[in-house]
């Protein structure tokens, strides 16, 4: 009691007041961006064994930190980090475009499973339009602007496939459906990348395509709003055709529009708005139910004038339309202006979970908390004290999973407490909650995180078993097991079992 009154003392003492809440369902994802080689790989030199070395280390780092996404970008520029029919590989990757990687390295593979067995959602990355980044590019043989330039526009520098041409359209839904149906994502994801920003004295060159494709629209921001529109309709309804388990979410710029600009507007002065400036109707891509989650990019900090986070934060809560808003973290500012304060991390996330309609946080991006930038892991550490699971999504599923049947409990001196359980009938289970507590059945509360002690995947190999490597001597402990589905929905809770470990740890006794 006396510990718990200090705690609270603290946060209050601090202005950190509920930095001891912890949430448990919170989705907690990281951005690993490939363009430039910005977090993964680190260069384009890296053999195979490095990349996968280096991936590995970061996933447990991220697990270590309690998070239980990641949101990895595949498709960087119209080329690809698996073997694909329509686009190259990356230059990020093998260090040439067209270069394969190691025969027997399938990166998409590598990069999903190492991130299944940590217990992390997987959100495959991609950007629909982006066909180069930089204005010294030369495409590969392979590359689709060199087999079908007319479907490419150039601007500022870059090249872009024109959103505006179907055929052009159709190709970039058979590159990421293929990835839909080969591998097993958790999710397809966007950025805020579909017309790309503007550049300054320089018009979006399709005008050719307009008079061919957009008779039908007196202007061509309406046009180019509708050719969006459909992208993100058509695509999520096919990829819910392939599998209806795989989610669809977009993390657009943090503003719709400027409440001057249009009366359902927020109450903001950015000069880029997703609507006027990036065709991107994002609100009603929500209302028609075309996406599961939204992410806005809300990099600002609290109490910056032009686009303040907390007034973002409740104006995009007020327009969800029921699917999921998960808030874009620009932890990437940390020691920047306006990112001095020292809690502005811990306020942001603290402040998120004021809202009931906030579901998370994807932070961008991954190298900031490899680096522990402005000391960002002792903050997250101090937000995500305890496991989390991630929301439920009960308009793609809601039936639960049946509940597992715990049966032995055994150990032996040094070697901790193995639970051994079986899955109840009929069972869809990806994964388990394991839930203990010190003392009866009684004091064991399923809804509180701190009881969660660990994520424990499926074995495709009967019965399941995990060790509590973490029990002390001489204490009563109670467990009980649930299971999870790959949405999250969980069963029942198993029966209770309660033991008495002795003086040596692994030494038991069932109560």
């Amino acid at each position: 009691m006396m510990k718990r009154l200090l705690v609270v003392l603290i946060a209050l003492l601090t202005g950190n007041v509920h930095a001891q809440d912890s949430p448990k369902r919170e989705l907690r994802a990281v951005w690993i961006a490939t363009v430039e080689n910005i977090d993964w790989p680190t260069t384009r030199n890296k053999s195979a064994q490095e990349q996968q070395e280096e991936y590995v280390k970061m996933l447990d780092h991220f697990q270590e930190l309690g998070m239980n996404a990641i949101i990895m970008q595949v498709r960087p520029t119209a080329d690809t980090f698996y073997p694909s029919s329509y686009e190259p590989w990356s230059a990020y990757l093998t260090g040439a475009q067209g270069r394969q990687p190691n025969t027997y390295y399938n990166p998409l593979t590598f990069l999903i499973q190492e991130a299944k067995k940590r217990g992390l959602e997987f959100h495959a990355w991609f950007n629909p339009y982006r066909a180069s980044n930089s204005k010294d590019f030369i495409p590969h043989a392979e590359h689709p602007l060199v087999t079908n330039p007319e479907w490419f526009v150039h601007y500022g520098g870059k090249w872009y496939y024109d959103p505006g041409i179907p055929a052009a359209r159709e190709f970039v839904f058979k590159s990421i459906l293929e990835t839909v149906k080969h591998y097993d994502l958790d999710a397809v994801h966007f950025d805020d990348y579909f017309y790309p920003y503007k550049v300054p004295n320089e018009d979006f060159p399709d005008s050719l395509s307009y008079k061919v494709y957009g008779q039908d629209y007196d202007h061509i921001d309406d046009w180019r709003r509708q050719n969006v529109d459909t992208f993100v309709e058509e695509l999520g309804q096919r990829i819910k055709e392939e599998k209806p388990f795989v989610k669809f979410g977009i993390s657009p710029f943090g503003v719709w529009r400027n409440k001057d600009m249009d009366e359902m507007g927020s109450d903001t002065k950015a000069g880029v708005t997703n609507y006027d400036d990036l065709y991107a109707d994002v609100l009603k891509w929500l209302r028609e139910g075309w996406i599961d989650y939204i992410t806005p990019q809300l990099y600002w900090q609290i109490g910056f004038e032009r686009a303040e986070y907390k007034t973002l934060v409740d104006w995009w809560s007020e327009h969800t339309f029921g699917r999921h808003l998960y808030i874009g973290q620009g932890v990437y500012r940390l020691g920047q202006d306006g990112w001095k304060e020292p809690l502005e991390v811990q306020n942001q996330i603290n402040y998120n979970r004021e809202n009931p309609k906030v579901n998370g946080s994807m932070y961008f991006s991954a190298k900031t908390f490899v680096n522990d930038q402005g000391g960002l892991n002792s903050k997250i550490k101090d937000v995500y004290p305890n496991k989390a699971l991630v929301p439920t999504m009960p308009w793609i599923e809601s039936e639960s999973p049946a509940a597992p049947i715990l049966d032995e409990i055994t150990g032996s001196q040094g070697e901790g407490i193995t639970l051994n359980w079986r899955d109840g009938l009929p069972y869809s289970n990806a994964y388990y909650a394991v839930y203990r507590v010190e003392g009866s059945e009684e004091q064991l509360d399923l809804e509180n995180s701190a009881n969660i002690i660990a994520i424990v995947q499926r074995s495709a190999y009967g019965d399941q078993h995990w060790t509590d490597g973490s029990a002390e001597k001489r204490t009563n402990y109670t467990y009980q097991i649930t299971a999870l589905d790959r949405l999250h929905n969980e069963s029942e809770p198993s029966n209770a079992v309660q033991i008495r470990t002795r003086g040596r740890r692994g030494s038991i006794r069932l109560r």
